[in-house]
């Protein structure tokens, strides 16, 4: 190798050296993504709400779900305030059917977000949109408790208002619009509602903002959340919304968790760029001949048939039978990721909406299983009748219905 490679080399390696030191002590930029998750302290995260919850409600249960209300819900025995706050909440129409019968037994349900149509109540919402860009938002709550005090954000936003109200029931509490220069409303709107259904109430709400650390932590805005949060009651217990959140963390591999950090970020980087100097400078050597071992034959399958036919041949039904559902419930813990340590109610709906059959299928075969565990001996219809079951039910998780 010559002196002008090594400089060269030198150079280079100083470079790389040099660009990894500045990428990993730049001042990070601010993060504005609307996560609305608890664990999150960026601006638009809720980590603040949770610490000052237990503070507004010293004796108040706070629980976080972080299962869908259909699930949470089937339970009829659920008491509390139902608390939903997020940049878009899509339910089904099964799951806020739940929300309604939860709400109809003397609970409150509180949704914050932008963009709300819930026909079963008779709401709809739509944009308010300033016609000059230097007039300025304003939110105020209605309730003379709060001395009629006006708030703004200085943040761009999708400003939202309810068009449509079921003026028999609903209660309204806040409003928000716009003002001029001279301090003259140009437009105006209604963005809090109360609406009284059964026993209980809906609180529903078009600025989930005002709940990020981000206001909560910039006056005056942190009075117009503890305002709000004001209507929750004291003598329920308040679950708080974790399944429907934009910046629900999902790690679905080890190199997201890796790339994740900062840290093991760089030294990822650090390594691959060795790995490619250790290529370059070592490739070029030459190796011995590698021998080839034929690796070992793979005689599982044939020791499975050579198990199986045994079975079969001595007419041990129920042998065949527990090994079956032995291998089905290893399917449904990898697979579906549910435990199988107790098989009720709950288990079924898991397995249903993550398999893909119907709760009614699913209970059945389980329960089917149940009896060939009770017994000693099964007939040979039994067992084949056993084996169609667990084959459509995989076949239906693989092709779909």
């Amino acid at each position: 190798m010559d002196k002008n490679t090594k400089i060269y080399i030198v150079t280079f390696v100083l470079l790389i050296l040099g660009y990894i030191y500045l990428e990993s002590t730049k001042k990070q930029p601010v993060n504005w993504f609307p996560s609305y998750a608890a664990k999150h302290k960026i601006p638009y995260g809720t980590f603040v709400l949770e610490q000052e919850l237990k503070n507004l409600f010293p004796s108040t249960q706070i629980k976080t779900v972080d299962i869908p209300p259909y699930i949470y819900l089937g339970d009829s025995t659920r008491v509390g305030t139902y608390f939903f706050a997020d940049e878009a909440l899509n339910f089904g129409d099964a799951e806020f059917l739940r929300l309604i019968e939860f709400v109809e037994r003397g609970n409150d349900v509180f949704i914050s977000t932008h963009g709300m149509d819930i026909d079963t109540l008779n709401f709809e919402t739509e944009r308010l949109v300033s016609k000059n860009l230097d007039e300025k938002v304003f939110f105020k709550l209605l309730n003379k408790a709060f001395k009629g005090k006006e708030c703004s954000f200085d943040r761009p936003f999708s400003n939202q208002v309810f068009t449509k109200v079921d003026t028999l029931n609903t209660t309204i509490l806040g409003i928000t619009g716009y003002v001029n220069e001279a301090n003259q409303r140009t437009e105006e709107g209604i963005n809090f509602v109360k609406t009284s259904f059964g026993k209980g109430n809906f609180y529903l709400h078009t600025f989930p903002e005002v709940f990020t650390n981000y206001n909560i932590l910039n006056a005056p805005n942190e009075q117009l959340a503890a305002n709000i949060l004001s209507y929750l009651r004291e003598d329920l217990p308040i679950l708080m919304d974790g399944y429907y959140k934009t910046g629900k963390s999902r790690i679905t591999s080890p190199m997201q968790y890796v790339l994740g950090s900062k840290h093991l970020k760089w030294a990822y980087y650090m390594a691959l760029i060795g790995i490619l100097f250790f290529i370059v400078f070592e490739g070029k050597r030459k190796q011995r001949s590698i021998p080839i071992i034929t690796p070992l034959k793979n005689q599982t399958i044939a020791f499975t048939r050579t198990i199986a036919n045994m079975y079969f041949e001595k007419q041990e039904h129920k042998n065949i039978a527990e090994h079956q559902i032995s291998y089905l419930l290893e399917f449904v813990r990898t697979k579906l990721h549910v435990p199988t340590t107790k098989m009720d109610a709950t288990f079924y709906e898991y397995v249903s909406s993550r398999s893909g059959n119907s709760y009614e299928e699913v209970e059945k075969l389980f329960q089917f299983c149940d009896e060939i565990h009770l017994r000693n001996q099964i007939t040979n219809e039994e067992l084949i009748r056993l084996n169609k079951m667990i084959e459509k039910f995989k076949k239906t998780i693989q092709y779909g219905k």
